[in-house]
């Protein structure tokens, strides 16, 4: 009876407050919003003292341990409400660092079955925080708070949630980090993630690796290309190879005692980066990938592998691709040869065919022809063998642009200097009256073969750098000029081909437009004393250039 009593007067009294709430909530709005945004930072402070209540007493004594699942309840709604949501994932990040560091996470045989289920109760509402954190890697404004919260609880994981002395690395919680990075969109986090803990830190690289091949290992079939994107570039973000095992200093978890953990080993981060790189190579990389890999391999990839002949089949199969992708696969293919003495025996030969019309013309052309001049440096080559490059690419600068001709002629000079058995191509004139007869009536055969692809059967040895001749005629005054130097005794020890390599058009003529001009051109070899007009009979100068010209033009 009472309860029936109740229940009527209860419901309009709570009708009679909503309409009292509703009214001043009109009222509010008339005045213009102030009481409005009063009331919005009361709200503020009423969410706030509410979780700071509930850390408290969690804190306090372990009967208000209930007090995890509503400040979980609060984080997971996080796509709602944002501010509670971070701020209770912030006091639950608190809260369960100092379970952590009490103990009270650790699963111990000697305790009662009901501390028991409150451990294990523990540990898996640590598991929902962990998958709240996570899946705010997704959501713009919440994925840096919680990157920095997850990689502090990680911390004090590592330290307190095992009874050992050493830390162990939570590396299932991390591979979780690792996964929810590579599939977030938010590229600022990945940033965020690389620069202030990858790499800053050994531990963290070397576990982020090692993730990375997992990740990548597991799903094999479904990784999508915006993750092998990914993926690519963040392990192309990861270049600062330690130079020894004792620069291996700055770790995020205290490190092992021992001197022979993995993590004090440069040899295991190496092989942890070589197999992160294969798993990724497996998948198969595109066109742009190979030429930003092949860019960087000599300096920042092959130093990662214990084992860079590992790369060969890579780099055989992008050298033997052809074009711009051939070219740069050389200086992978020649650091494989030249550090890790790896047998390539058609180097020369694929190097020769990449000399063509388009090489002279191409954006990597400066890069080539820098390891062009590595390539040939050797003076232990055959005399035979860099002939055939020489005239080779004597023959191409008759249709290359000046840029390319006054890198290339200095270079021609270095490697004269270089193999003196060449110079007999500069200057090769008929040695008895019998061949000086011939070559006046019949001309003479340039013996060298330009459809050879061996650079050792090109007889190139045995022709004349006659082209080299025809560009000291050139229409470009700069590319003349140093054409001659060919024709000229060689006093200077050698040219610095770096002077000369990024010439473009535009640098030439701007050098051309900058000079100082001492004599200026004549226009007329007589100043007329008429310009438009025609001179008189009496006269003694002629028409001007530019009446003849009219004349010729309407004749």
């Amino acid at each position: 009876m009472s309860g029936d009593a109740a229940g009527p007067s209860g419901t309009v009294s709570t009708k009679r407050k909503r309409q009292e709430n509703a009214d001043d909530g009109k009222k509010r709005r008339k005045s213009g919003g102030a009481d409005a945004d009063a009331d919005a930072d009361a709200d503020a402070d009423d969410y706030k003292a509410q979780i700071q209540t509930l850390e408290a007493e969690i804190l306090e004594s372990k009967k208000h341990y209930n007090n995890i699942a509503a400040l979980l309840e609060l984080a997971q709604k996080h796509d709602e409400d944002r501010k509670p949501a971070l701020a209770a994932t912030k006091a639950l990040c608190r809260i369960f660092i100092r379970l952590l560091a009490s103990g009270s996470l650790v699963r111990r045989k000697d305790v009662s079955d009901k501390d028991a289920t409150v451990t294990s109760w523990l540990r898996d509402r640590l598991a929902d925080y962990r998958a709240v954190l996570l899946s705010m890697f997704r959501s713009t404004k919440l994925a840096l708070n919680a990157l920095v919260l997850a990689m502090a609880l990680l911390k004090a994981e590592a330290q307190h949630l095992s009874d050992r002395e050493d830390a162990v690395f939570p590396r299932h919680f991390f591979s979780d980090i690792v996964a929810a990075i590579l599939e977030s969109p938010i590229d600022q986090l990945r940033q965020e993630f690389a620069e202030k803990f990858v790499n800053e830190y050994e531990d963290i690289r070397f576990y982020t690796f090692e993730a990375i091949k997992n990740y990548l290992a597991e799903r094999e079939h479904s990784v999508d290309d915006a993750i092998r994107d990914i993926v690519f570039e963040t392990l192309l973000g990861m270049e600062d190879v330690p130079e020894s095992s004792e620069a291996l200093e700055n770790f995020w978890i205290e490190p092992p005692q021992k001197k022979k953990h993995p993590l004090r080993s440069l040899s295991q981060h190496k092989k942890q980066a070589q197999e992160a790189w294969l798993a990724l190579m497996h998948l198969g990389l595109s066109r742009e990938q190979r030429k930003k890999v092949l860019e960087v391999m000599a300096t920042s990839i092959a130093p990662w592998f214990t084992k860079p002949e590992l790369l060969m089949d890579f780099l055989t199969d992008c050298y033997n691709s052809g074009g711009s992708i051939s070219l740069l696969a050389l200086s992978g293919v020649f650091y494989l040869m030249q550090e890790r003495n790896l047998d390539y025996p058609e180097f020369f030969t694929k190097l020769y065919s990449l000399l063509d019309a388009d090489m002279l013309h191409s954006k990597h052309r400066s890069r080539f022809l820098r390891l062009l001049d590595t390539f040939l440096g050797s003076s232990h080559l055959p005399a035979v063998m860099v002939a055939s490059f020489i005239k080779r690419l004597a023959r191409l600068a008759l249709n290359a642009p000046p840029s390319a001709i006054v890198a290339i002629v200095p270079w021609f000079y270095n490697l004269f200097k270089k193999h003196p058995l060449t110079t007999f191509m500069m200057h090769r004139v008929p040695r008895t009256k019998e061949e000086k007869e011939l070559m006046e009536s019949d001309g003479v055969d340039d013996p060298f073969l330009p459809g050879e692809k061996d650079p050792m059967e090109t007889c190139a040895i045995d022709s004349c750098l006659w082209e080299i001749v025809q560009l000291q005629s050139h229409y470009h005054p700069n590319v003349a000029t140093i054409a001659k130097i060919i024709s000229e005794q060689f006093t200077k020890q050698a040219y610095s081909v770096e002077d000369f390599l990024d010439h473009s058009y535009g640098s030439l003529f701007e050098a051309e437009m900058s000079k100082e001009v001492k004599k200026p051109p004549v226009v007329e070899f007589m100043i007329p004393k008429r310009i438009f007009t025609k001179a008189g009979a009496a006269d003694e100068e002629k028409d001007s250039l530019l009446v003849s010209l009219w004349d010729f033009g309407s004749s």
